[in-house]
Parts: C-alpha cells; structure tokens; sequence
C-alpha cells in the first residue's frame, strides 16, 4: 500500500457575514477547500498555507487548534490522508492557480455546504466553523 499526505484548510473571512473560500479543481471538477501534498521538512500547517497560497493567492492564519482528518484511496493500493485545519484571513482578492484551480469563489457558510461535492466536506466545514465562531469572534 502505497501512502500520500495532504494538507490545507477551511478559510473564513468576515464581512457581513462569515463567508467560506471553495474551490473547484480543474481535475476531477469536485467543488472542495484548497490543499496539497507536504513537502520534505514542512510541518502541516505549513503546507497549509503554502498550498492556499500557492493555489489561491490568498495569505492565511492557520488555526492549529482545529485539525481534522479525512482518509480514503484514491486507487485500490494508494491510500490518502487529508489534515484540514481551520483558517483565517481578510483578504477578499482570490488568484487562482490556472493548472490546478478551474474557479475559487467565496460564499456565506449556509450556502456553501450547498456546494460542497463531499459530505466529508460538510462535515468538516460545520466543525471548523463552530470552532471559529467559538475562538474567533470579529
């Protein structure tokens, strides 16, 4: 069995309301959050927010304290590990990677678990909101 690790985030940002950055992958058109693989010597959260950056163009604040998991094969012997931790930015400009990224979009929380492709995702996204709001207050 064959392993790959991926790291990335959930990004809220205030304005009226808490809005959620999504993104839809050029590859496989699934609507999810942006991460991707760990580097030698990156810790996590690290390649969290390289990846965002890399993907989005948008600079964010890893909140450590929120860190899920999500497992599943990807072919018969390649299993992968997806960590995804909540984040933080005022940044509103979005600059997708053209190779990777085929639209990113922001949208209210209520709407966007509308768009998520995977329960996982919702799931995911629900929890790292009732941490933000918990922690985060603007």
């Amino acid at each position: 069995m064959r392993y790959e690790k991926s790291c990335g985030a959930v990004i809220f940002r205030k304005a009226d309301v808490w809005n959620v950055l999504l993104i839809r992958h050029t590859r496989g058109r699934h609507i999810s959050f942006p991460k991707g693989h760990v580097e030698p010597g990156e810790t996590e959260s690290q390649t969290a927010e390289r990846e965002i950056l890399e993907e989005t163009g948008v600079r964010v604040r890893v909140d450590r304290r929120f860190r899920a998991e999500n497992r599943y094969n990807i072919r018969p012997d390649t299993q992968k590990l997806v960590v995804i931790f909540a984040a933080l930015t005022d940044q509103e400009e979005i600059t997708p990677q053209p190779e990777e990224i085929a639209e990113a979009f922001w949208l209210p929380v209520e709407e966007a678990a509308e768009q998520l492709t995977y329960e996982r995702d919702r799931r995911i996204m629900r929890d790292a909101f009732e941490h933000i709001q918990k922690y985060h207050r603007a």
